[in-house]
């Protein structure tokens, strides 16, 4: 077995024992855990010290996991995603199957269909989402790279990736985009 799906396979069995992962994403470093898993959500928001109600994304495989999430795939959604260019978050009235506290307000959850391969990897092989929120503690910049990290996550994580960690590429967060009426995009975040 190669040290990719080495990896792969240790950042699962950590996200199966519920426990918060430090992870590089599609775009930034960020911290996840298993998207239903209530306790593990929970202790994600505690060690980011993100304040209850304010949601964060949840990264799937494909159009097919991404169902299971939103109570409702809107009309124009297999359009937007053909056209995307970067990653892009689409925020979809939330199905019964993401954990409450992924929820906003207005009852949508943040679902990012991922390209990268050890995302897309990862995410296959558990077989459901993954919560995807940048690596830092509010008002703070996102990680792009591996030495941006704050200390305290690194040592808050139950388990950190040792995957990208020497990749400089610079990222900026993925854009978040409502699908209104007809499929018109409404961008939350650029």
């Amino acid at each position: 077995m190669n040290r990719f799906q080495q990896e792969v396979d240790a950042t699962v069995d950590a996200l199966l024992l519920q426990q918060v992962i430090l992870y590089p994403t599609d775009t930034v470093w960020g911290l996840g855990c298993d998207a239903e898993a209530l306790p593990a959500v929970e202790k994600l928001y505690q060690l980011k010290g993100r304040e209850a109600g304010k949601p964060s994304i949840v990264l799937v495989a494909d159009r097919a996991m991404l169902a299971r999430y939103a109570a409702e795939v809107p009309a124009g959604l297999d359009a937007a995603l053909a056209a995307q260019t970067r990653p892009t978050t689409y925020l979809l009235p939330a199905s019964r199957a993401v954990a409450p506290a992924l929820v906003g307000p207005d009852g949508t959850v943040g679902l990012r269909i991922v390209h990268d391969e050890f995302c897309f990897k990862m995410v296959r092989r558990l077989g459901h989402g993954v919560v995807s929120t940048s690596a830092n503690k509010p008002g703070q910049p996102a990680p792009a790279v591996y030495g941006d990290l704050d200390p305290d996550l690194l040592r808050g994580a139950d388990y950190v990736a040792n995957w990208r960690r020497d990749d400089a590429t610079r990222v900026a967060p993925s854009r978040v985009v409502r699908l209104g009426p007809g499929g018109a995009l409404e961008v939350v975040r650029e």
